[in-house]
């Protein structure tokens, strides 16, 4: 249900507080509470900058960006919250965001992308952590208190309160009132400046023999089994002589990466999970969802011509086109088994800073019985980040990787009550934790694969996301 003050483009307090007595007099009534969703345009301001100075240490919070759409947004707290694990993870979130919705009324002023209210979801990459001591469940699903969005230069302030028989409305307009002037008070700054230098670390040496070891041993289960591919991941541990400052540290990434998806979780235990992923796992508008198919990588070259000649190898090695069809099929296939009509795109590269990538965009309209969630859970994990055959690729991953993927690789986005969404994939990410930071990267390895190139692939992608670190 969705109520309209009665003028445009303006906060209407007088409207605003009959609404709520309105709600407040059902509660009543009936025993119950509500959460009203109040979306409105406000002046432009930068979401990151909203995170940084709205959020408290204990909250949890969300921060996505995708600059090649204009888009950013920030969620910070929880009115409605599940943390969960096992193998029903995706089932239990889709219910608990159609429970929460059904108890949801949107007051309205604004009609731009972005309003009304957003479920903030991040899941690790197995439906269970073995690690007991990983800070993060492998499912959060919440609809946060505050979201500030851009889209298309406008900028939308959604909040979402609870009301029951007990709710003190003139307090709860009042605080309304002061975060709406607090956040206007910094459309005069910008996070829109340089680069941040990094900070020396004390590095953990990276295990180059372990890793390339790992590979051989894949390549030879390749060769004598039904595994075709597997995604092999490693990890680099840092320290600092200080906290690492994550606003900082997301500046960076998006300067360094504007072609990414930039993007940041809290537990609100003091521990962020952070990264600049290149994958987008899907995304729904109106129903019409596209996919990536993004596998297959070279270097970008330091010259035109050496970047010319890098692109022209990856285009034409059987290796890396054998290796993307992989995950082209297993794509088109898991959507068919959803009775979707996926369609291929024209096959194209994906060219980042430092690396680039064989990149098949697929599309598929999406009935409205078909929620976003079940085709994440039918997608992750795609043979990009696991293997192939999925099911023996995990298995061998649990064996070769001595560390928690946690939400490394991992399905990382929102839906809202339309049914559109964004989700990517949780790559070139790190886990940051004070002082301390753990940096994740992988490589598929199929038939073909060279152990050194494999190690110097996850390096190189493991190095620039360390440039980013603060």
């Amino acid at each position: 249900m969705t109520v309209s003050p009665c003028r445009n483009n303006l906060f209407v307090h007088k409207d605003l507080y009959q609404f709520l007595v309105a709600v407040q007099e059902k509660c009543v009534k009936s025993n119950c509470r509500q959460i009203v969703s109040i979306s409105q345009e406000i002046d432009l301001v930068d979401p990151l900058l909203v995170l940084d100075k709205l959020t408290q240490a204990n909250e949890i919070n969300f921060y996505f960006e995708d600059k090649g759409k204009g888009e950013a947004i920030a969620a910070i707290d929880a009115v409605a919250k599940l943390q969960i694990d096992g193998v029903d993870r995706f089932t239990q979130a889709e219910y608990f965001i159609k429970s929460c919705l059904k108890n949801i009324i949107n007051f309205s002023n604004a009609n731009q992308g972005f309003s009304g209210p957003h479920f903030f979801c991040y899941f690790s990459f197995f439906d269970q952590n073995v690690q007991v001591d990983y800070p993060f469940p492998s499912a959060t699903i919440f609809l946060p208190r505050w979201q500030v969005a851009v889209k298309n230069q406008r900028c939308i302030l959604v909040t979402n309160i609870i009301i029951n028989k007990n709710a003190n409305i003139p307090k709860l307009l009042e605080n309304l009132q002061n975060k709406i002037q607090f956040i206007r008070s910094l459309e005069y700054y910008s996070t829109n400046i340089d680069f941040f230098p990094a900070k020396l670390y004390k590095k953990s040496i990276t295990n180059a023999n372990g890793f390339k070891r790992s590979v051989i041993s894949v390549l030879e289960k390749i060769k004598s089994s039904h595994l075709s591919k597997i995604v092999l991941a490693d990890i680099l541990d840092v320290k600092s002589s200080h906290n690492f400052d994550l606003v900082k540290s997301l500046i960076n990434l998006r300067k360094i990466h504007p072609n990414c998806y930039i993007f940041s979780t809290s537990n609100g235990k003091g521990q962020n999970f952070i990264g600049a992923s290149p994958e987008r796992l899907i995304s729904i508008n109106n129903q019409q969802l596209i996919t990536d198919a993004l596998a297959g990588s070279a270097p970008r070259g330091k010259t035109p011509a050496e970047d010319a000649a890098n692109a022209n190898r990856l285009l034409n090695s059987e290796k890396e086109k054998h290796e993307h069809s992989l995950v082209l099929d297993f794509i088109t296939q898991r959507l068919c088994q959803l009775g979707l009509l996926p369609q291929i795109l024209a096959p194209r590269l994906r060219q980042l800073s430092n690396i680039q990538h064989l990149w098949t965009p697929i599309s598929a309209m999406v009935p409205a019985n078909i929620h976003p969630l079940k085709i994440v859970a039918q997608l992750h994990p795609t043979p990009a980040v696991a293997g192939a055959a999925r099911d023996i690729a995990c298995a061998e991953i649990r064996r070769y990787e001595n560390f928690e993927r946690g939400l490394y690789a991992a399905p990382l986005g929102w839906i809202d009550s339309q049914g559109n969404c964004e989700f990517i994939v949780g790559i070139r990410s790190a886990l940051i934790d004070g002082d301390r930071a753990r940096l994740y990267a992988g490589a598929g390895i199929v038939a073909g694969s060279d152990p050194d190139k494999e190690f110097a692939e996850v390096q190189l992608k493991l190095q620039a996301l360390l440039k980013a670190l603060v």
